[in-house]
């Protein structure tokens, strides 16, 4: 038995569009946070329901170019189980698609592993709301 990598946090992320395809501007994105190294790509599902209701599920290593996706490659690491894609596939509206990543925090993994190294452990980790934060850089910027 081989030895777990050292890996930094990895996230789970789900994102909606209208539309059945994902802009560019997504992909490219995705490509520069990872081609910067600030994050490496474990996993990628699409899913798209057209206007009559049926849903086409592609992943990461499918051609996924009629979606929006070009280029992009993930680790081979299947994070993103069947039970996860049915959650999202259920909550598909028609005319809508939804991008599934899972992704490592590669920034972190040097000090994933210091913490580690002394058997420290990430104690809380809370994702802040998005309106959270922009009703709290408002209110600096007044103050």
């Amino acid at each position: 038995m081989g030895s777990t990598p050292v890996l930094g946090p990895v996230e789970f992320v789900v994102l909606a569009f209208p539309g059945t395809s994902i802009d560019v501007s997504v992909t490219d994105a995705i490509a520069e946070i990872v081609g910067n190294g600030l994050v490496t790509l474990l996993d990628m599902v699409v899913l798209t329901m057209d206007e009559a209701g049926n849903v086409t599920e592609s992943e990461i290593d499918d051609d996924v170019t009629e979606v929006g996706h070009t280029g992009l490659t993930a680790a081979d690491i299947d994070l993103v189980s069947d039970s996860d894609v049915e959650v999202v596939r259920a909550s598909l509206v028609p005319g809508s698609s939804a991008l599934i990543l899972a992704f490592e925090q590669t920034w972190a993994v040097r000090l994933a592993s210091a913490v580690r190294g002394v058997e420290g452990e990430v104690a809380m980790q809370v994702a802040v709301p998005r309106d959270v934060v922009e009703a709290a850089v408002s209110a600096a910027a007044t103050a």
